[in-house]
């Protein structure tokens, strides 16, 4: 299996990209959200890789980080979704969206990527729920405040959980609660009651 492949851009289309790797030209299948993060043609890039081997082709999958390499992998273990299928969700959202979509439940998020229905998203929240918990929804943003030299906040805080269960009872989407939650500067001084009026803000 191919782990990376790291060559000259040489062209990009709409869900592919064809790197030169000395001379030999890959041809990486990749979201539309890689797509709109690639630099120009001409020059270096590196794409982690995962290698689809059928009966009739072996097709490279390419993603600019491990995480959505990762959440790719968890993605085609699901029944019913292939290699084509999980890169049609990572091209509506990034691997930390789509992970809060999956801790949250939020179906309806997951099925605006073309070709996975409500039930197919259904299917791939209860497969993949087990794997995927709400603290892993928050753990890079605590990853990135330690590395940064900052105090992060418990990721198994009652308050932030509280926070969200509030912003879904008021009406907002599961996803979009989790992310305004997860944004918010000094949580770790904050109670309930004070992440929900700053995550408000955030909503408008």
């Amino acid at each position: 299996m191919i782990g990376f492949v790291r060559g000259i851009l040489d062209t990009i289309t709409e869900d592919c990209a064809i790197l030169d790797v000395n001379g030999v030209g890959y041809n990486v299948h990749i979201s539309s959200d890689t797509v709109s993060k690639l630099p120009g043609i001409g020059e270096e890039v590196k794409l982690y890789t995962y290698t689809s081997v059928r009966e009739d082709a072996i097709w490279l999958y390419g993603f600019l980080n491990r995480k959505d390499l990762e959440i790719f992998k968890k993605c085609i273990t699901v029944s019913g979704i292939g290699p084509k299928g999980a890169l049609s969700i990572l091209s509506v959202m990034d691997a930390d969206s789509l992970r809060y979509a999956i801790s949250a439940g939020d179906k309806k998020a997951i099925s605006k990527a073309p070709g996975i229905g409500p039930k197919m998203a259904e299917r791939l929240i209860l497969e993949l729920k087990d794997k995927i918990t709400f603290d892993d929804a928050l753990i890079d943003r605590e990853i990135s405040a330690t590395a940064a030299g900052t105090n992060a906040f418990a990721m198994d805080s009652p308050e932030k959980k509280e926070a969200v269960e509030a912003l879904v009872a008021l009406g907002y989407g599961q996803t979009e609660s989790l992310k305004a939650v997860n944004s918010i500067q000094g949580i770790e001084t904050m109670d309930s009651g004070a992440i929900l009026k700053a995550a408000l803000k955030k909503m408008f």
